[in-house]
């Protein structure tokens, strides 16, 4: 019946085909929600001088958001998914927007932590929501629509570093108060995706439920999703050692300024943003497993040369590293999606989730890594990261059928 009542979502947004306006209120919404939270990483060469941190207590700062993030966010998923509840966007937004003000105003290392978990629950709550509102407004075309939301989220993250570097890291950690104005946009904006929404659930409950699934019962479950955590895994264990440590590589490697460093990561973060873009339409087309297994083992000749080139073409690499990359996320999670109809909150809050645990994770060993042998053996250890998208191949292959469902679903009324 759950399957049934997704698929009436589908029918129901199909049959007046894409929904633009609200796409680009979730887009505009991420990009906001991953701004605020880029800050705390482009802050943190800031922080490790205020407060004397190690490489370890920086990946913890990490951790503690990443953590708090991850668990919550497939238990929001679940719970949404039998009790809807419209406005929670905006509320979750409210979470962050409290995790900003102590961010900026705790005077120890103890309130930093719990500014990050702050955020960390603002965010359990926006992406697996928003991630159902982009498959509702979506009218059959699941992959666009993910990348539509996903790229607001990856070029608010881009922005993060920028802003830090002009206003920030100048002025000192308190102007990070400003910002706070920008989540209280983004809680305006979700307040009326959400009235959206609770429209969209009752046309729903006046419709019958229409058994349509975008695979067999009978497929097996287990090992597909095992080799999608692997992949998750190696790809968001290598992002993270960028997003957290690029700018004390490049630093320390090159010598260069902390403005120069957030400039290199602009760059690479601005490169994600477009290779997320390209994932969703492109996996609509060809299909999904295509699109992972290229975009991960694709990246491995460029992660292997990384450590052995100079500043130049550092740049480059990570430039075209963030590009092909990143395309995979969005074809995952509607993989995952399709994988397990009639549960999009949760196994959104599931594939969410993982990718800030592993990615937290990831940042607190890597930092400890980098404490004990020096940040630029991290980059050679992470470089081989990519290669684990040979396991792709295993992965079953429906798009096709996926694509024929679809196509029913938008034609059924």
């Amino acid at each position: 019946m759950k399957a049934g009542m997704q698929t009436v979502t589908g029918a129901a947004t199909a049959s007046e085909g894409t929904v633009f306006r609200i796409l680009g209120a979730v887009s505009v919404s991420h990009f906001l929600n991953d701004m605020l939270q880029s800050l705390i990483l482009a802050i943190y060469p800031l922080l490790k001088s205020s407060f004397h941190l190690s490489f370890a207590q920086i990946g913890l700062i990490t951790l503690t958001y990443q953590i708090t993030a991850s668990m919550l966010q497939p238990l929001v998923g679940l719970y949404t998914d039998h009790h809807p509840v419209p406005y929670s966007l905006s509320m979750g937004m409210g979470s962050t927007l409290a995790g900003l003000f102590v961010l900026a105003l705790a005077p120890s290392y103890t309130l930093l932590l719990v500014g990050a978990s702050l955020v960390g629950a603002g965010s359990a709550v926006f992406h697996p929501e928003s991630s159902r509102v982009a498959r509702m407004a979506s009218g059959g075309r699941y992959g666009l629509a993910q990348s539509i939301f996903q790229v607001g989220g990856n070029s608010g993250a881009a922005m993060g570093p920028l802003l830090a570097a002009w206003i920030i890291l100048p002025r000192g950690r308190e102007d990070l108060v400003w910002f706070s104005v920008a989540a209280a946009i983004a809680m305006v904006v979700l307040w009326h995706v959400g009235r959206w929404c609770k429209r969209g659930q009752a046309i729903i409950k006046k419709r019958v439920s229409l058994p349509v699934a975008n695979r067999e019962s009978t497929q097996p479950v287990a090992f597909p999703m095992v080799i999608l955590l692997t992949l998750m895994f190696s790809k968001f264990v290598y992002l993270s050692s960028l997003n957290s440590y690029f700018t004390f590589y490049l630093m320390e490697k090159f010598h260069i300024s902390i403005k120069a460093a957030q400039m290199h990561l602009f760059l690479f973060l601005l490169a994600v943003a477009t290779g997320t873009l390209l994932g969703g339409p492109i996996g609509d087309r060809i299909g999904r497993k295509r699109v992972i297994w290229v975009s991960i083992l694709g990246a491995a000749p460029f992660t292997l040369l990384l450590p052995h080139v100079g500043l130049a073409w550092t740049s480059v690499l990570t430039v075209v590293i963030g590009l092909v990359l990143s395309s995979a996320f969005s074809a995952i999670l509607v993989y995952g999606q399709e994988l397990v109809p009639g549960k999009v909150g949760m196994v959104s809050g599931l594939f969410f989730g993982l990718a800030f645990g592993i990615a937290g994770t990831g940042a607190a060993v890597l930092g400890k890594v980098a404490d004990m042998y020096g940040i630029e053996y991290v980059y050679w250890l992470c470089s081989f990261l990519p290669l684990l998208g040979l396991f792709a191949a295993f992965l079953p292959d429906f798009g096709p059928s996926a694509v024929r469902a679809r196509k029913v679903v938008a034609r059924v009324e």
